[in-house]
């Protein structure tokens, strides 16, 4: 029995695609002081070395897909699950339900005036929406994205538009949001749309 997501009074999904700058996002919200619980933060401590979630998925899939310290081999499963859609539907069987116990616990402990929950595939689960009181989607142009993406990564071009491929479009995300920061024009063209947005959300919440 998985304990189910109590949304707070108020709270806010901030989602995009990848190389949007969720964290960065979320990080400036946190300076302001609402309360942050990050679905990939809580899935990258999942499977960080000899991580709770480490024992099913090498169980599952065998420990070619544990790296030397026993974390789980990003590249080597991200590989698998691009070419077969039933590795990923295994995966997700093994982590969602540990990420969805793990965000219920950060929420119940959550100090701030709201909770931003950031999960970056918001859009694709369908059930996010009716977990919170707004959709926050941070934008940027498709060029941007696979240029912080190869920066970051190491990725060549082709690959980190594959994984946007496997991402509703921009075009969807911007559809299905409440509220919406563009981020092509660095941390500080960010900062005014947040406290912005921070205001608003305060008084939402009252």
């Amino acid at each position: 029995m998985h304990t189910p997501i109590q949304p707070a009074a108020f709270s806010v999904g901030l989602t995009g695609g990848i190389g949007c700058g969720k964290s960065t996002v979320a990080d400036l919200f946190a300076e302001l002081g609402a309360s942050i619980v990050d679905t990939d933060v809580i899935a990258h401590s999942l499977t960080a070395p000899h991580g709770p979630a480490m024992p099913a998925i090498l169980a599952e899939f065998g420990p070619d897909f544990a790296t030397p310290d026993g974390a789980l081999d990003r590249a080597r499963m991200r590989t698998l699950v691009f070419s077969d859609a039933t590795a990923r539907t295994r995966l997700e069987a093994i982590l969602h339900p540990r990420i969805r116990d793990a965000t219920a616990a950060a929420a119940a402990i959550a100090t701030g005036p709201y909770v931003i929950y950031v999960v970056p595939l918001l859009i694709e689960s369908g059930a996010w929406r009716e977990r919170v009181s707004r959709v926050l989607a941070i934008d940027c142009s498709e060029d941007t994205q696979v240029a912080r993406v190869m920066r970051r990564s190491g990725l060549t071009a082709d690959a980190v538009r594959a994984i946007m491929a496997a991402q509703v479009t921009r075009q969807q995300r911007l559809a299905a949001a409440d509220d919406v920061i563009g981020n092509d024009d660095g941390v500080e063209a960010l900062r005014p749309q947040v406290e912005r947005l921070h205001k608003r959300y305060l008084a939402l919440s009252v």
